[in-house]
């Protein structure tokens, strides 16, 4: 169902079974997959890519312009996944620095009133709670979860499997499998639930706590905390993906360490 009392730019690409409300905005240089559901006073605009089966409430803006001083009105990106859910009043910025733009990967939940600014990158299955605000160039690694009115700042980079607490003012980067709290931001331990909840046994899980006990109550500085962590733990995906992590964040992530 398409109501003829929304505009639908005569470029915009519809999939089949896609309903659009009444008053809802299609731009132009817009796809729409499959079986979307499109809510009154929704926009879609210009160069956004929305997959199958994606539903976007009341008053979402997907595709805005990006809001950087540095662009200048050239071509840029929006894509979104398939099964993607866009609650009201979210804005989703497009990118315009990455080839790829602004992406939003399969099965996320963006809850009301989020943003996320141009050129971030949200792996699949995360879910952002209402208010959640998240920078330029931000990426967000896949299963995580960003409680109500979290600030994540520019150039972030958040592991995967990660919980974010509400209200946290995020300015560097979240190791993978933790829980963040407070402000300043702290490590509050092993995001374990989730991690079973995916599937990773218990001995996997007591490594990844003996590495983060490593990292930020063992009193030594982080060179020397990862390579403990090489000397101690067993090679797997996790405790690879934590050393990965660090070192490919030039060493800089979030919370304060034990330097006792």
């Amino acid at each position: 169902m398409i109501s003829p009392s929304a505009h639908i730019d005569p470029s915009a690409k519809i999939g089949s079974g896609v309903t659009i409300h009444p008053f809802a905005f299609i731009d132009k240089n817009v796809v729409i997959g499959d079986n979307c559901v499109i809510m009154p006073y929704a926009s879609i605009m210009e160069g956004t890519t929305l997959g199958a089966n994606n539903k976007v409430y009341q008053g979402a803006v997907v595709g805005a312009d990006p809001q950087d001083f540095r662009w200048n009105g050239a071509a840029s990106r929006c894509t979104i996944g398939n099964n993607v859910t866009i609650r009201e009043h979210v804005i989703i910025n497009r990118g315009f620095v990455a080839a790829e733009g602004t992406v939003v990967e399969d099965g996320c939940f963006i809850m009301a009133n989020s943003h996320i600014g141009h050129d971030s990158h949200i792996e699949h299955g995360c879910v952002l709670g209402n208010g959640v605000t998240i920078a330029g160039g931000v990426r967000v690694g896949y299963g995580s979860i960003l409680s109500s009115n979290a600030i994540l700042h520019e150039g972030v980079h958040v592991g995967p499997l990660a919980l974010i607490k509400g209200g946290c003012r995020i300015s560097s980067n979240v190791p993978p499998y933790t829980i963040i709290a407070h402000n300043p931001s702290t490590y509050y331990g092993v995001n374990s639930y989730i991690l079973s909840k995916a599937g990773v046994g218990d001995d996997q899980i007591d490594d990844i706590a003996k590495a983060y006990r490593h990292i930020y109550q063992s009193g030594t500085s982080l060179f020397n905390a990862l390579r403990r962590i090489e000397s101690d733990i067993d090679a797997s995906e996790y405790r690879d993906a934590i050393l990965a992590f660090v070192r490919g964040n030039e060493m800089r992530i979030v919370g304060e360490r034990n330097m006792d």
